[in-house]
């Protein structure tokens, strides 16, 4: 986590506007191919469609690198991987400035190596990111970090679990709810993801199965919804 913050603020002086940048760079002649050969068709034509094109293709690139993972045997790896990569792309200010068509490749590719190195990324990781920017995707990181999410958790038989509550839970509370959640899907392996939801008021939810279609809610602020449905308040509000 700290290497992360520090990549955020060193970045920070490296991203400058782009009338600072030289007008004439020589372009670098790279070939990730042959280590993403599912990629092929997907980066040698513009995606179109909105939001459904991109949701296919966010899961295509996911897809191939979820393969290559798999196939060198660092899928637990890379999994982490794309969890540091979500976490620096996560600041605004990184992810205009690689999507931003006025800034020279050559640039984005200085900064991405230094992305690279403070993050301890893996040399496939880091061939997928130099993809993404070469074919003008890295937009889709996000959307990109969630389906590699999805194929992580399908070829691990892996069921997420995001435990929400007012203040950070214990990691033996966290623990119990792995194991039940675990009792309830059957599945092999159980990942819990916390989020800090002041609006419960005390307590906690469990969100999971398919997109989060499922929730075991034990928080305050439901039991005061249920309380103020049976009385037909409308609101009601804690002195």
């Amino acid at each position: 986590m700290a290497s992360l913050q520090q990549t955020s603020i060193s970045l920070q002086s490296k991203l400058l506007p782009s009338s600072q940048l030289p007008r004439a760079l020589p372009s670098l002649n790279l070939s990730f191919s042959a280590t993403f050969p599912s990629l092929k068709l997907t980066t040698s034509r513009p995606l179109q469609g909105g939001a459904r094109m991109s949701a296919t293709a966010a899961s295509s690139y996911a897809t191939a690198l979820a393969d290559v993972a798999k196939s060198n045997n660092s899928l637990e790896t890379t999994s982490s991987d794309v969890e540091k990569v979500e976490k620096v792309f996560s600041d605004t200010q990184v992810l205009d400035f690689f999507a931003n068509p006025t800034v020279d490749i050559l640039k984005k590719r200085q900064v991405l190596d230094e992305i690279v190195k403070s993050s301890e990324l893996q040399p496939h990781t880091a061939n997928f990111l130099n993809i993404l920017v070469d074919a003008k995707r890295i937009d889709l990181i996000k959307e990109i970090s969630k389906e590699f999410e999805m194929v992580y958790n399908k070829l691990t038989d892996t069921e997420l679990a995001v435990v929400s509550s007012v203040v950070p839970l214990e990691s033996q509370h966290l623990a119990q709810i792995a194991k039940q959640v675990q009792k309830l899907t059957g599945a092999k392996n159980v990942r819990i993801k916390t989020k800090i939801d002041p609006s419960l008021v005390a307590g906690f939810t469990i969100r999971y199965g398919n997109s989060g279609s499922k929730l075991i809610d034990m928080s305050v602020k439901k039991q005061l919804e249920e309380i103020a449905a049976q009385l037909e308040v409308g609101d009601i509000q804690l002195v």
